[in-house]
């Protein structure tokens, strides 16, 4: 009991300053990476694009901000969060500022590319946030800073408007003005973590990436908030398409599925700080797969239904997921969070690319929901398998 004391003595017990500065931070990145796919129906039409080029151009900043999410979770255990995510922040207004001028379709792909960087910020706010809360509050803690995701809504719903009002290049430049001011505030004011023990090498970094437990939740997350990615990215431009709905009110939909999904994701951390994220995985997995079948219907009631559903199921997920990584790798949080971070990311770009490609040929979306409900069935299997109490050594629960 003593030795317990001891070892928890010096351990920071929540700071809700930084809390908010990165939950501030995470949600204006977002909103500079939501700001693409908002404003993609207005650039399909301005640069007369064909379905697959769309997916390209949506695919590619979720790619960066995919892979680049395991070197700046590797940066932000050895240097500190402050500044890494204060660099990811100004490195994203640059591209953003970008996109207002974009006249041609290579010009649009570089742009996108670019705010990509802005994704990527999730792997640096992880790390920073859970040096500041003990294990038993980092499902709160986690779950709080992933709805910075809020910034994706803010630029779904207001991009479009930005530029009805004030002309196309602010729906991307008042977003870059929101990065500057909070840079600016996060620079003053944020504070690294009381650092415990020594400044880990290269090796001992990337030590958990051996372990099986950190590929398997990549798995979950690949699924979990790679579907909230894949749709909100695609959500304006599938409702525009698919249904004929107006930019503004896809605009206002894909706000409203990015809401449900947010907001759930704290309450998934919650209820995973007190029954366990595998126990909320066991329910979100089977709900996904209802739902995702549902979207298949080429039909706006039962779609809505669906992508409601999935939202609320996902953001429970997400919350979930990030419980289990400070749960099983406390001390390898960032690197930890860059390769689980990645999976989701790629699960955010693979979608938008299959969805366009099935749309061109076949006039449809369907299959690409039916093939999104079939992946979910095998996600739950494998939380199935590895959770069984005749394996131990195969549980991912304590």
């Amino acid at each position: 009991m003593n030795a317990q004391a001891t070892a928890n003595e010096g351990q920071p017990r929540g700071n809700l300053g930084q809390l908010i500065l990165a939950t501030g931070a995470f949600a204006v990145c977002f909103a500079i990476f939501g700001s693409v796919s908002a404003m993609m129906p207005t650039i399909k039409t301005d640069l007369n694009l064909t379905p697959v080029q769309v997916s390209i151009a949506l695919a590619l900043p979720v790619l960066l901000g995919s892979l680049g999410r395991i070197p700046l979770g590797m940066l932000t255990d050895r240097y500190g969060g402050r500044i890494v995510f204060s660099a990811v922040m100004a490195g994203a207004i640059i591209p953003s500022l970008g996109m207002g001028w974009v006249q041609s379709y290579n010009q649009l792909l570089i742009a996108a590319f670019g705010c990509g960087l802005a994704l990527a910020s999730f792997s640096v706010g992880v790390g920073f946030v859970s040096g500041w809360y003990p294990p038993q509050r980092q499902g709160f803690a986690l779950g709080v800073y992933g709805a910075g995701n809020a910034g994706q809504s803010l630029a779904a719903f207001g991009a479009p408007v930005l530029a009805a009002n004030l002309g196309y290049q602010w729906g991307f430049w008042v977003f870059s003005a929101l990065t500057v001011v909070w840079l600016i505030c996060f620079m003053l004011f944020a504070r690294n973590a009381p650092r415990q023990g020594q400044v880990k090498s290269l090796g001992q970094i990337l030590q958990p990436m051996s372990n099986p437990k950190s590929w398997i939740l990549s798995l979950y997350y690949f699924l979990t908030f790679g579907g909230f990615v894949a749709m909100a990215v695609y959500l304006p431009t599938l409702l525009t398409d698919l249904f004929g709905l107006s930019k503004t009110d896809a605009g206002l939909r894909t706000a409203g599925f990015v809401l449900v999904a947010t907001a759930l994701r704290p309450v998934g951390g919650i209820l995973a700080d007190k029954v366990g994220g595998n126990t909320i995985l066991k329910w979100v997995f089977p709900i996904t797969t209802c739902m995702a079948s549902l979207m298949a219907f080429n039909n706006v009631v039962p779609f809505t239904i669906g992508a409601l559903g999935m939202a609320a199921a996902i953001g429970l997920g997400n919350g979930a997921v990030f419980k289990l990584v400070p749960e099983y790798f406390p001390q390898s949080v960032g690197i930890v969070t860059g390769l689980v971070g990645a999976a989701g990311g790629l699960g955010g770009f693979f979608p938008p690319l299959l969805l366009g490609y099935i749309r061109q040929q076949t006039g449809s979306f369907s299959y690409g929901f039916v093939a999104l409900a079939v992946f979910t069935v095998v996600c739950w299997l494998v939380l199935y398998f590895n959770n069984r109490p005749r394996r131990p050594s195969a549980q991912l629960a304590s």
